[in-house]
């Protein structure tokens, strides 16, 4: 049966995938979209995923030629098995209110914060996706069949925030003309009546919701396999996680003891924290940290600079509720504006002199360099970026965290091989870091294989990474509703050291450390192992 080439089967994907996830495509630069919200009800994601299925079914009967197409396909056909499995057998849409709050807001964030758009265009897009908002609240009653409590509570949090952005879009976009400006303040009066409402529904669903929140070993093992192509199963990936908690935090107590005299390391982070740049110079002490990664990846000829500014710019107020301390933010592939941008959020005037540092203590002053590495030069911005330079249009959308995120806790490790921490301070700081996504590997697996409370895993994540109660809350309510995620930072960082290790054994005298850098750069976002394919390292 003819099914079509592989590109012509990618191409029918992504049409689909839009159609599916309009925030996505507005996040991607597709402007198709800009003015709805996708459909998750369960009649309406009935013919979608039997269409994925069929894309699926094409994908496995057709053939690529060449390994690069190869590659792609393979990466392509996971990620539409990892959706299915999601929306058929997970179902975020049933059981978690912040997946539809997320989408809402996702949708909001993504217009408000790009430069590819006209104010008009941006206006128009903007009413339309409020007006949606009702009739997308409405579909969330009807799918949230078994809410979790866990995710109730975050869905409340993020509801509160929310409204608040809904209802500073007017102030957001000033100059829009009085017709389309009068249709944008009623659609944000609509929308914010809907959210309103949808906040009694979620105080309602405390009373009945379910605890069990974990995923289990098998769905986790799933995604290990197909989204992050990873051998390891749950127990394995357990014991690595204890293995490099262990290995940092005996590194951790001597630096603590070259630093302090034989204080523990958290007190001596405790004691470091203290420097921190006053509010008024956050984002400038920022940028400059940022200018300074990017000319020492330059000026070594570490990776290719790629032509996309990033701006370190303080976060706006619309955006606030849901950047609680910074973020990245790539350009879209099909954007027009390549600009990147890394928003800091500063602290409230309106706090205390006391809430106001505690926020403050979180951009300690030997921190920002490991920062600004990891979000900017070479970590995210360069790698996205270069990834959305790919001519296949699998390479600049199709990622795992575990290459995104190994990449820049890689580049961590890397840029202190090459010199670019100026002191004990900044390197102690550093492996911090790395003990945070230890920690992750076992609270990751912990809570959705191996029975761990959420109460536990906060208390775990508080004891043993030093992380602010208020904090480890937080993220560990992530965790819980990101299952194979937080462990991708340091798994990652594994996988790509064995690259580069088994890639300069490979080379021999011809490695080059830009080299190896030149050839991940060139599969975007893809799986580690199928980077090692196409380079000619797989041991299968």
């Amino acid at each position: 049966m003819a099914v079509g080439t592989f590109r012509e089967i990618e191409k029918a994907y992504f049409d689909l995938r839009w159609h599916l996830d309009p925030v996505a495509a507005t996040q991607a630069g597709v402007k198709a979209y800009d003015d709805r919200y996708g459909r998750y009800s369960p009649p309406a994601l009935v013919p979608h995923l039997a269409a994925l299925k069929s894309l699926a079914a094409a994908l496995e009967e057709t053939t690529a030629d060449e390994l690069e197409d190869e590659i792609d396909r393979t990466a392509l056909l996971n990620e539409i098995r990892v959706v299915l499995r999601r929306f058929e057998h997970e179902r975020p849409q049933a059981k978690s209110p912040a997946f539809w709050l997320n989408h809402l807001l996702g949708g909001l964030h993504f217009l408000l914060g790009r430069g590819d758009r006209s104010d008009e265009e941006r206006a128009g897009a903007l009413v339309g996706r409020l007006e949606d908002v009702p009739r997308l609240l409405d579909d969330a009653r009807a799918a949230l069949v078994a809410p979790v409590r866990v995710f109730v509570e975050t869905a409340l949090r993020i509801n509160a925030g929310g409204l608040r952005l809904v209802r500073g879009i007017g102030s957001a976009i000033p100059d829009a003309p009085p017709g389309p400006g009068d249709a944008l303040r009623a659609a944000v009066e609509q929308a914010a009546e809907a959210m309103t409402a949808f906040e009694r529904d979620l105080e309602r669903w405390l009373e009945t919701a379910a605890e069990e929140f974990a995923l289990g070993e098998e769905d986790f093992d799933f995604h290990l396999h197909y989204e992050h192509a990873l051998r390891d199963t749950a127990p394995e990936l357990w014991r690595y996680g204890l293995h490099l908690k262990e290995e940092v935090e005996a590194d951790l107590a001597r630096r603590a003891a070259r630093l302090d005299g034989g204080q523990r390391w958290q007190d001596v982070a405790d004691r470091l924290r203290a420097d921190h740049p006053p509010a008024a110079g956050l984002v400038e002490a920022y940028a400059r940290e940022m200018v300074r990664a990017r000319d020492f990846v330059a000026e070594r000829g570490l990776a290719p600079i790629p032509d996309a500014p990033l701006d370190v710019v303080p976060t706006p107020a619309f955006m606030r509720p849901v950047i609680p301390f910074a973020a990245y933010d790539s350009p879209g592939a099909y954007s027009s504006d390549r600009t990147g941008w890394f928003y800091v959020t500063l602290p409230d005037p309106a706090l205390s002199a006391s809430a106001q540092e505690r926020i403050l203590r979180d951009h300690c002053r030997h921190e920002l360099a490991a920062t600004a590495l990891h979000e900017g030069y070479p970590g995210h911005h360069l790698q996205l970026v270069h990834a959305q330079q790919q001519r296949s249009d699998t390479r600049k959308n199709v990622w795992t965290p575990v290459t995104v995120e190994g990449w820049a806790l890689y580049c961590e490790d890397m840029m202190g091989e090459e010199g670019f921490y100026r002191s004990e301070e900044e390197q102690f700081f550093q492996r911090v870091h790395l003990l945070w996504r230890a920690v992750r590997v076992l609270l990751d697996v912990g809570l959705h294989t191996r029975g761990m409370t959420f109460a536990q895993a906060v208390d775990y994540l508080a004891t043993h990474a030093n992380v602010e109660r208020t904090n480890a809350e937080g993220e560990v309510r992530r965790y819980c509703a990101e299952p194979a995620y937080p462990l991708s930072y340091a798994v990652g960082r594994r996988e790509l050291l064995k690259l580069r290790d088994d890639f300069h054994a490979a080379r021999g005298a011809a490695f080059t450390l830009r080299g190896f850098h030149d050839a991940v750069l060139e599969y975007g976002g893809l799986p580690v192992a199928l980077m090692r394919w196409g380079m000619g390292l797989d041991d299968r």
